[in-house]
């Protein structure tokens, strides 16, 4: 398929899947549920964090955890006290268990507290053009604090080739425009043109199949690889492809 044609095919795409009723099966319905910015972050943060797996599951489980924090999630943050810690045990997605959770809970206070909160804590720092090194130095305040080590597998590194499916897909809900009335557009420091795509099974398959993407392995090298192409696309908001690749993957078994 000649350039012009592909991007007018995923255009339509775009169009099609972009819009409100995409919500409806999608986990990023739970930060949709709040309207304070540090309540719909830190809700689409933990969401995003435990989006593997059968979706129906993430959206129970992420809803539980908001549940759990009282559904008021930044208050929680900043004044829980240990004891209301003891609440969450007994949480469980997949191997995210509720030891991980309640470190995840005292990293976002350190984040809040010592760090500005996350949209300046993933700020792109070092004048590049993607969040590779942005999500490497998050991931290191994140840790900074005591912790246990089984819970840093819970955020991928891609300055160790991880693709950072979640991460890059929780960017996508904070940075891109919000008028579509999907994402939020809720981080005026940061921009669509440096987003990279959440690359999973679905988005990679499809991605192949239109040669977006030649690389066999879902890694940072793959999603590298893909921001190059959709960026020839569209420089300015390359991520919008995401819900051409994962609605042309999910729903239309392309």
């Amino acid at each position: 398929m000649e350039i012009n044609d592909l991007k007018e095919f995923l255009d339509e795409k775009v169009l099609f899947y972009e819009n409100p009723k995409f919500i409806t099966s999608d986990p990023i319905q739970i930060p949709h549920l709040f309207s304070q910015k540090e309540d719909i972050e830190i809700a689409a943060f933990l969401t995003s964090i435990i989006s593997w797996g059968n979706r129906t599951m993430i959206i129970r489980n992420a809803s539980k955890m908001m549940e759990l924090l009282d559904n008021s999630p930044h208050d929680f943050i900043l004044n829980h006290e240990k004891k209301d810690l003891k609440n969450l045990e007994g949480f469980v997605h997949r191997t995210f268990n509720s030891s991980d959770l309640q470190q995840f809970i005292g990293s976002l206070q350190h984040v809040y507290k010592n760090h500005g909160g996350l949209e300046k804590a993933l700020e792109i720092k070092d004048n590049t053009s993607t969040y590779q090194t942005a999500i490497h130095h998050f991931k290191n305040i994140f840790f900074e604090i005591a912790h246990p080590q089984r819970t840093q597998k819970h955020i991928s590194d891609p300055l160790k080739n991880s693709a950072a499916k979640r991460i890059n897909m929780f960017l996508r809900w904070m940075v891109r425009d919000a008028k579509p009335g999907v994402d939020f557009g809720l981080w005026k420091s940061h921009t669509p043109a440096n987003l990279s795509c959440p690359l999973d099974v679905h988005s990679g398959n499809v991605a192949r199949k239109l040669t977006l993407l030649l690389r066999k392995q879902n890694d940072w090298k793959a999603v590298s690889e893909l921001d190059k192409n959709l960026r020839l696309l569209d420089k300015k908001d390359p991520v919008k492809y995401d819900f051409a690749l994962f609605g042309l993957g999910v729903f239309e078994k392309f």
